[in-house]
């Protein structure tokens, strides 16, 4: 939920029922001790003078302090996230927890804050925990209902999450508050997608950064139909919103149907759009603002806050896994060569226990095609992987060579009680006349391409500026790829995917953000624990730079093996790569 959106008016409300209709002692745990003691105690103290019923129900002549209250015998206590004690002390019926994502991850070793808290309730058959949080930082995305059309907030992997509150929603029964549209009457929920502004233009008619002033007064909201929405409808939605979640329906009246996901956890999301106490045109100029101030702590402030979403560094600047998708060509599957693939490039990323590889078909003017992505098992610090890689990319796919090679030599495999070898320079070395080594830099270069010449450990012996090491620039290439899957697939240098692409190759193509502080630091976020056709990919990018691929034309030849001729008879050993009988450039 938003920052300001009653929650703790919620709370109130429940400590005056409960201690009112059904006593029970209740265990009330705030972010912090001054939160508790400065805003929450006098709060509860106000609850209950105005409250005629409770005020009655007060102990007469008996002091009571500032962290627990009694009504009618029954303690209401007053706690902080960072008090182990008092998570510990008495037991509890009802548990509230407010701003759960600012309390401690650990309470002075004792654990978790929120399973202490739990324990309060083990003698209380029908205990009940709430809690309540403006969310932080993770990964979000949006899945659409195909039988409703309903967008709802996906469930993500945990640990690209670091939202308490999220977390414990997403396990819940993610329920969203859903407006009907008073245009086309159809619902829809709302989430800052859905808020839109205008922007100024300059005499061509560009569109210009727009500005606090003119989102305040332009703003607006567009249901998925595509219906503009104004402010002034915001209470008539809310009269007639409903929650709804995953597999639920909801019919033209309001009336929901269908089974919740199904948990033990009630879980509830409310879009800061719906907030009675700030308008549409003033949260969309604080974003503006925040934008415009170049820091991404701002942005993230009012993206928690003001609409109650998590944050991601750099979420602005990815695009979609679905998007990703999209590139799927219907003209070939993976392991075929497409008739415009005039060479082909393979790159491997190296980890602990598999080689994971990209080999990529390029033609004219840098168009290319994936043919295939996968992994080599085996653990990298010993041959058998590397021999299995040595004869993979010996091969050919459909007659055409691997042009070139590059690995990446970030990772160190070797042996630790022996001589220090590296198995990425002595693989390359082995295979000099096609594979290359490669190190990114996180630092900007002058040139996105640098090649100096290294010393190689191998076999017990050292071989002084035995190979050419390539340092990329990894926010060029990076970039690079990015910029390149948002072509159209009709163009020029567009970059194509089979047919049947993964879902776990899409979503690693966007695991990792870009990030520009308003220092200038350029950085490169991880979204995703699993980012490694993404780094393939961008030395894919550089490897086609290293071999010029945009000076490629149709008719450049393609330069295929002859299965009469066994590999050795067709190569030579040059400066830059394996050529074939006849040089292309």
């Amino acid at each position: 939920m938003f920052a300001q959106g009653g929650k703790s008016e919620v709370f109130l409300d429940i400590i005056g029922h409960r201690m009112d209709t059904a006593p029970v002692p209740i265990l009330y745990t705030g972010p912090s001790q001054q939160f508790v003691r400065e805003q929450w105690e006098p709060r509860v103290t106000a609850l209950f003078d105005e409250a005629p019923k409770l005020k009655r129900k007060l102990p007469r002549g008996k002091r009571m302090s500032k962290t627990r209250k009694v009504i009618s015998g029954v303690p209401l206590r007053l706690a902080h996230g960072g008090s182990s004690t008092a998570l510990k002390s008495d037991p509890a019926g009802l548990c509230l927890t407010d701003e759960v994502d600012d309390l401690l991850s650990n309470v002075k070793g004792q654990g978790n804050p929120l399973r202490l808290i739990d324990q309060r309730g083990e003698t209380y058959p029908n205990f009940v925990h709430a809690m309540v949080s403006t969310p932080s930082t993770g990964l979000s995305e949006i899945e659409v209902d195909p039988e409703t059309g309903l967008e709802f907030w996906a469930v993500q992997d945990p640990e690209q999450i670091s939202s308490t509150i999220w977390k414990t929603f997403q396990s819940g029964t993610r329920r969203h508050w859903a407006w009907p549209c008073p245009q086309c009457g159809e619902y829809f929920i709302p989430r800052f997608n859905r808020l839109k502004w205008d922007k100024p233009k300059d005499a061509s008619g560009r569109e210009l950064p727009s500005t606090p002033i003119m989102a305040k007064k332009t703003a607006y909201l567009l249901c998925p139909c595509g219906c503009p929405i104004g402010h002034e409808h915001k209470d008539w939605m809310n009269e007639r919103g409903v929650y709804v979640a995953p597999g639920q329906k909801i019919t033209s009246d309001g009336k929901v149907s269908g089974q919740p996901p199904d948990s033990i956890t009630d879980s509830y999301w409310v879009s800061g759009l719906a907030s009675p106490f700030s308008s549409w045109g003033e949260r969309a100029a604080r974003y503006v603002e925040a934008v415009r101030s170049g820091d991404p702590d701002e942005v993230q402030v009012v993206l928690n806050a003001q609409f109650g979403e998590l944050y991601a560094e750099g979420g602005g600047e990815v695009p979609s896994w679905k998007a990703i998708s999209k590139l799927a060509s219907e003209t070939y599957v993976s392991g075929q060569v497409p008739s415009g693939v005039k060479l082909i490039i393979v790159t491997v990323d190296v980890q602990k226990n598999r080689l994971v590889y990209v080999v990529r078909g390029w033609g004219a003017k840098a168009t290319s095609w994936l043919i295939e992505a996968g992994e080599i098992h085996g653990e990298t610090a010993e041959l058998e992987v590397w021999d299995t890689l040595g004869e993979f990319i010996q091969g050919d796919w459909d007659g055409i060579p691997a042009k070139l090679v590059l690995v990446d030599a970030g990772f160190r495999p070797g042996k630790k009680d022996t001589v220090p070898v590296n198995r990425v320079y002595e693989f390359c070395r082995k295979h000099i006349s096609l594979a290359k080594p490669t190190k990114g830099s996180s630092h900007q270069m002058v040139r996105p391409i640098v090649v100096s010449k290294i010393d190689v450990n191998a076999n017990g012996k050292l071989f002084k500026r035995a190979l050419e090491q390539h340092r990329l620039d990894t926010d060029h290439w990076k970039r690079w790829v990015h910029e390149r899957v948002s072509w159209n697939l009709e163009q020029d240098g567009a970059w194509h995917l089979p047919e049947d692409i993964t879902e776990d190759y899409c979503r690693q193509i966007v695991s990792e953000a870009r990030v520009k502080k308003a220092s200038g630091e350029v950085k490169w976020v991880p979204r995703s624990k699993e980012n490694h056709f993404f780094d393939c990919e961008s030395m894919q990018a550089a490897a086609a730079s290293m071999l010029n691929v945009l000076k490629l034309r149709e008719n450049s030849p393609t330069h295929r093996r002859k299965p009469s001729k066994p590999m050795e008879s067709q190569t030579k050993s040059t400066g830059s790569g394996w050529l074939g009988e006849e040089s292309i450039w």
